[in-house]
C-alpha cells in the first residue's frame, strides 16, 4: 500500500470522525433544548396571574411593577389602555389629562405569590408616599385560578377582535346614513327649486307678464294672432292707369 492510499484512508477516516462529533454535538443540543422547554414549561405551570380591574390614574406599568415587586417576582404586565371616549369626557371634565389605564394583568413567578399578593391587596388603600397621586385609591386585585398567560393573550387578541368588529359595523351605519341625509338633502333643494319657480310663473301671469323662458311643463301654452294686411297690387295699378290717362289727355287737348 503506497503513501497516497495511506493518506487517503486518513483523510476519510478523519472526515468521518468529524461527521460523528457533529452528529453527537446536534444530538447534545437537542437535548438540552428539550430539557430547557420541559423547565420552561414546568416554571409556567408554576406561574399565577392576578386581574387588576381598575389601574388608578397616573399608573403605568412601570410604577405597578414598582410597587408589586416588593411581594415577588414579576414577569410580565399588560395594561389596556382606556377608551378614546372615556378619555375625552375625563378631559372635558378638568380630570387627568395624560394616558390612563382600565384594567390589566400581573404574572408572578408563583402562584402562592400571586394569590398572596390578592389576599392581602384587595380592599386595602394603596398608600406609599403621600405625595403620590394614587395614595388614596383602592386595590382591586383578584388572583385568577387555572388561567395562565396564554390565556389572557388570547382574550386580549379577542377584545382587539370584538372591538375591530364593531368599530367597522358603526363606520357603515354612519356612512349609510350620511348617504340618506344626502339624498334627502338633493331631494330638498330639487323641491324649493320647483316650488320658487312655480311661484315666479303665478305672480308674473298675475301681472300679466310672459316670461322670456316658459317652462314647458308648469306654463300654459299662448298662440299669439296677427292681423294680416290686404294685398295693394291692384290697387296700384288702377291708380297709375288713370293718371296716364289724364296726363295723355291734357297733353293732346292742349295742342
Amino acid at each position: 500500500m503506497g503513501e497516497k492510499d495511506l493518506e487517503i484512508e486518513e483523510t476519510s477516516t478523519a472526515r468521518g470522525e468529524e461527521q460523528r462529533g457533529d452528529e453527537a454535538k446536534t444530538e447534545v443540543r437537542k437535548v438540552k433544548k428539550k430539557k430547557k422547554s420541559f423547565k420552561e414549561g414546568v416554571k409556567v405551570e408554576e406561574r399565577g396571574v392576578c386581574h387588576v380591574s381598575r389601574v388608578p390614574p397616573r399608573m403605568d406599568h412601570v410604577k405597578l411593577r414598582q410597587v408589586l415587586s416588593q411581594f415577588g417576582e414579576i414577569q410580565r404586565i399588560y395594561l389596556v389602555p382606556e377608551a378614546a371616549a372615556a378619555q375625552m369626557n375625563r378631559k372635558r371634565a378638568g380630570g387627568f389629562r395624560g394616558l390612563a389605564f382600565s384594567e390589566g394583568w400581573t404574572e408572578f413567578t408563583k402562584k402562592n405569590v400571586a394569590k398572596r399578593v390578592a389576599n392581602i391587596l384587595n380592599g386595602q388603600q394603596i398608600g406609599g408616599r403621600k405625595r403620590s397621586s394614587f395614595y388614596y385609591d383602592i386595590w382591586n386585585v383578584k388572583y385568577l385560578s387555572k388561567i395562565k398567560w396564554d390565556d389572557v393573550t388570547d382574550e386580549i387578541a379577542q377584545r382587539h377582535a370584538v372591538r375591530e368588529q364593531k368599530l367597522a359595523l358603526e363606520l357603515s351605519a354612519a356612512k349609510r346614513e350620511r348617504d340618506f341625509y344626502l339624498t334627502q338633502v338633493d331631494k330638498s333643494r330639487a323641491l324649493s327649486s320647483i316650488e320658487e319657480r312655480m311661484k315666479k310663473q303665478k305672480v308674473q301671469q298675475e301681472s300679466g307678464v310672459i316670461s322670456d323662458f316658459p317652462s314647458e311643463e308648469f306654463a300654459p301654452k299662448v298662440i299669439r294672432q296677427f292681423s294680416q294686411k290686404k294685398p295693394v297690387g291692384d290697387e296700384a295699378r288702377k291708380i297709375k292707369l288713370k293718371l296716364s290717362k289724364d296726363v295723355l289727355a291734357g297733353v293732346f287737348g292742349g295742342q
